[in-house]
């Protein structure tokens, strides 16, 4: 679902991060360059962002840099995570003030089962396919910030961390929802949340959808609470075709599906605000950054090559993004139980868009 016309020129900031985000990173860039070839020009500067700068400086996202990423078209991101650097500095500090910055209102996560690729589930649990996409509000909910914490360190202590919901921002999130329920074949909407017991939040984003359905009368739409929606994941993910659902729950049911889709090394994801004009948009593979690999070529940067697909397509670039996709779809076919390094996949792919 491309959201413009097929520039000739792109400004792309690269945030190679930590652990293997370099390593898979410099793969997706080759595959880029391979699929784009000298029809569009890209003008590509990193920045170095994550553990090091934030050893170094105690920084994690200087205003300066922050500024100079909004210039871009948009983002390519590899990982972000250490184990020296305290739990939720970095998570908080870069990625999450990068998406709330930017308005990374859509978390665009796709789940599909190539073939050649071999998922947990039972075959007999396949029969209906596994081709769907996680459309993940990305600027709200509990991952704001809203709470504290009293009394800590005592047997007293209270913590809060409060989910914000608001009409405007679940109403833009839904309707992004259907305009890709509307563009697929088989048209179908599932909300997932848990309304019968967050009952303002989860009522809001019911009443959202049944609203904005009224404009789209071609999409047929379901509800799951989230309990029952990841049961049907392991036992019939071919019911789903695009789901929408909080930033939360998002969160954990694309883990979910990642790993029904052949493992979190294959997982693609679009960090999106819709108006290019406003922001750049940030694609990254949704595996951490493995730090226990890093270094050792030992990394699948499929992940990140499909996250380059997404970002092809989202700036309108249709062709390559389409080439990309076959690239890997043909990769994955033909891999077999061979281990190859981080490197020869990245070259395997990008020979076939020679």
């Amino acid at each position: 679902m491309s959201t413009s016309t097929a520039p000739t020129s792109v400004r792309l900031a690269v945030i190679p991060g930590d652990g293997i985000g370099p390593e898979v990173v410099n793969e997706g860039l080759k595959v880029l360059n391979a699929a784009v070839g000298n029809e569009v020009s890209f003008e590509t500067t990193e920045y170095d962002l994550g553990a090091r700068l934030w050893h170094k400086t105690g920084e994690t996202l200087p205003d300066s840099v922050l500024a100079e990423i909004r210039q871009h078209d948009v983002i390519l991101l590899g990982a972000i995570g250490d184990p020296g650097v305290p739990s939720g500095v970095l998570e908080r500090g870069l990625l999450l003030r990068l998406r709330f910055t930017l308005d990374h209102y859509v978390n665009l996560r796709p789940a599909r089962l190539y073939p050649g690729v071999t998922s947990p589930l039972a075959p007999h649990v396949l029969e209906n396919g596994l081709d769907f996409v996680v459309v993940r509000e990305g600027t709200e909910g509990p991952y704001v910030g809203n709470g504290g914490a009293v009394r800590t360190g005592t047997p007293h202590e209270i913590a809060t961390e409060v989910s914000v919901n608001t009409a405007f921002g679940i109403d833009r999130v839904v309707r992004d929802a259907f305009r890709r329920a509307a563009a697929r074949p088989r048209k179908h909407l599932t909300l997932v949340h848990k309304h019968n017991v967050l009952t303002h939040a989860g009522h809001l984003w019911r009443r959202t959808v049944e609203a904005v359905n009224a404009e789209f009368p071609d999409v047929t739409t379901d509800y799951l609470h989230v309990d029952a929606a990841t049961i049907f994941m392991v036992q019939n993910p071919g019911r789903f075709d695009v789901i929408v659902t909080d930033n939360l729950f998002g969160d954990i049911i694309t883990d979910i599906a990642g790993a029904i889709a052949g493992g979190i090394g294959l997982a693609a994801s679009g960090n999106i605000n819709p108006d290019r004009s406003a922001a750049p948009s940030m694609f990254e593979p949704v595996h951490g950054s493995a730090p226990d690999i890093a270094g050792q070529g030992k990394a699948d940067p499929t992940a990140t090559v499909l996250s380059v697909g997404m970002l092809l397509e989202h700036i309108g670039l249709d062709k390559a993004a389409q080439k990309v996709e076959q690239a890997v779809a043909e990769d994955l076919a033909a891999r077999g139980d061979r281990v190859r390094t981080t490197s020869e996949i990245g070259e395997a792919i990008a020979s076939r868009l020679a």
